[in-house]
């Protein structure tokens, strides 16, 4: 990688008290010696030095220096932190003094990108390192938290050393069959330790799918006919008035979104026009919308009239909706008790026995959240194409394919499930498989 030193401003674009810059690389001592007129090189690591950054003779701020030496620093190399006044024409001209040095303006995430090159983080530590700085909530910030810390690679680990062990076990057997202390392996043996490996991943997979669901938010479409109160529920939900209220069948046209959190589960809420036939050009567009949004919802809230029988609207929707994950709801109970568990008045703001369902619905997914699993996309596909690299194996194992045929896709496998840390190569396999052996007899 480079050896360039880098610099940026660490804190908000923004006047405050304190502005932190950020120096990193070879020269990251010396540079800002030049500018403080103090030699920083012979300060202790993991010290703050006071001085004055200058711009030619004439001072320019009193700061305090953050001193880390290569490689006990967060990029593994040596930096140099500025904290000075916080104004922002301050804190811009200190770093056009530093660039001015010849040092360069950082990229965006470069400091970090030097950490996992340096091998201070693997990938998904650096990836939540942005998780955390953009965590919306405790749930997200908590599982960022765990992932700086090593939880995905202590997830990964134990099953990146169970497949290395049959992949090696496979290669020894094939390479080496004259030897008479290798054990003779035969598919028999190696069925049932890639089935146990197959059903770990999947229910990590599992996992990571249920947490995500909940740390991302559920994509939440309130359905009804017109005038049955889905605008006064989102309005009850969002705690504001966001949706027109009237009764007016019709008054929603468009789809009216909001985002709601109650006991770390968050809902992207949105508000449909009431689903009925019509000819009135604008409310048709409106329900075509509605029920597009309905086909990408991960969860339906389907109102119901409690101050009337089911109508054939009603029939329709119900069946339209049941094989969507659904919470069938019976509103306006301030005027005609329902006889059903959800029972509502949105009017009145008395919707707990909704929010108590949902809380029930994805208690499992709130479980899993708040343990170590996969955090994001990239990590959840790549776990996919392990298992589905693992699954064809087991398949041909299970025809009775030759062994040296198996460890294509045992390696494929391997291969995905190594970049999720950012650590993958034939190289760095083969260096594992025969670090466990002694052949050389």
């Amino acid at each position: 990688m480079a050896k360039d030193t880098i610099a940026a401003i660490a804190t908000a674009n923004a006047k405050g008290a304190v502005s932190l810059i950020r120096v990193s690389g070879d020269e990251a001592l010396q540079c800002v010696s030049r500018l403080m007129k103090k030699d920083l090189t012979k300060a202790e690591g993991y010290t703050i030095v006071h001085g004055t950054i200058y711009d030619r003779e004439e001072p320019v701020d009193n700061v305090l220096v953050s001193v880390f030496h290569a490689p006990r620093s967060y990029t593994g190399e040596d930096i140099v932190e500025i904290g000075c006044h916080g104004g922002v024409f301050l804190t811009r001209k200190v770093l056009r003094l530093i660039l001015g040095t010849g040092v360069r303006m950082a990229r965006p995430g470069e400091f970090t990108e030097r950490a996992f090159l340096n091998g201070k983080m693997d990938l998904a530590q650096a990836e939540s390192v942005n998780d955390l700085v953009n965590a919306k909530d405790d749930l997200n910030a908590r599982s960022a938290i765990h992932s700086v810390k090593g939880s995905v690679r202590k997830l990964i680990d134990p099953l990146e050393e169970e497949l290395t062990q049959i992949i090696a076990n496979i290669e020894v057997n094939i390479d080496y069959p004259e030897y008479d202390d290798v054990h003779q392996l035969t598919e028999e043996e190696i069925l049932p330790a890639a089935e146990k490996w197959l059903k770990e991943i999947r229910k990590i997979i599992e996992t990571a799918e249920n947490a995500a669901s909940v740390r991302e938010g559920i994509d939440t479409v309130i359905l009804g006919r017109p005038n049955v109160g889905k605008s006064s529920l989102l309005n009850a939900l969002l705690e504001e008035d966001k949706a027109i209220v009237t009764d007016i069948a019709g008054t929603t046209r468009d789809l009216v979104e909001g985002t709601v959190r109650f006991q770390d589960i968050t809902l992207n809420l949105i508000d449909t026009a009431g689903i009925r036939e019509s000819e009135d050009t604008v409310e048709k567009i409106g329900i075509e919308r509605s029920l597009k949004a309905l086909e990408k919802a991960q969860l339906v809230i389907l109102v119901l009239d409690a101050t009337s029988p089911l109508t054939d609207e009603d029939r329709e929707l119900l069946k339209l909706t049941e094989d969507k994950e659904r919470i069938v709801v019976w509103n306006k109970t301030d005027i005609t008790p329902a006889a059903s568990d959800i029972s509502i008045s949105a009017i009145r703001g008395d919707i707990d026995a909704l929010k108590q369902e949902i809380i029930r619905r994805y208690e499992r997914q709130l479980i899993d959240a708040n343990t170590d699993t996969l955090n994001n996309d990239r990590q959840i596909g790549l776990a996919l194409q392990a298992e589905s690299a693992m699954n064809d194996a087991v398949n041909a194992l299970k025809a009775g394919m030759e062994l040296d045929l198996i460890t294509i896709d045992l390696e494929k496998s391997w291969t995905a499930l190594k970049e999720i840390t950012g650590k993958a190569g034939k190289e760095d396999l083969l260096d594992e498989i025969f670090s466990r052996f002694c052949l050389g007899k």
